[in-house]
């Protein structure tokens, strides 16, 4: 049973949380490249972010209803945009995976991996709980890899 004391810092470990998780990178969602109003949005070449940034981001774009594709790098906060319905990864492309963390430190922020977690699937989804979630270094694989860890991804067309 939870003491007075509990309950009332309960609000306060809720309001860090979420600080913790809107202050997980400095860096906002990239622009996008358009060809044209109807063709694919290209995403090239990206770092990630702050998370809850790049989910608002990821629901405007699956929004759009046009094609994604991803291509080059894509690390950190981009890897949750590779499993959108209408998205593509490059094939010769490097995605990057980390465990969260509060920019300029170590400290891995409560949650926010869960919330990365809810855009992974099959492979991809076990290695990010066993292995990546956890490390501070980046952890590097290529778009050939990732596909074989979770076959629902789709290769973009060259």
């Amino acid at each position: 049973m939870k003491t007075l004391r509990q309950i009332a810092r309960i609000p306060t470990v809720v309001g860090l949380t979420l600080f913790l998780a809107a202050c997980v990178a400095t860096t906002t969602a990239p622009p996008v490249e358009a060809r044209g109003k109807s063709g694919p949005i290209i995403i090239q070449n990206n770092r990630g972010g702050n998370v809850i940034e790049m989910v608002q981001y990821r629901n405007k774009l699956a929004a759009s209803g046009r094609p994604v594709e991803i291509r080059g790098y894509c690390g950190s906060a981009c890897t949750i945009l590779i499993t959108m319905p209408n998205a593509c990864l490059d094939p010769n492309g490097t995605v990057g995976f980390h465990a969260p963390r509060i920019p300029n430190t170590t400290i891995i922020p409560p949650l926010v991996d869960e919330i990365m977690a809810r855009f992974y699937r099959n492979g991809i989804l076990a290695r990010w709980n066993s292995t990546w979630k956890h490390s501070l270094k980046i952890q590097k694989i290529s778009a050939k890899e990732y596909v074989r860890l979770d076959p629902q991804t789709r290769f973009c067309r060259k």
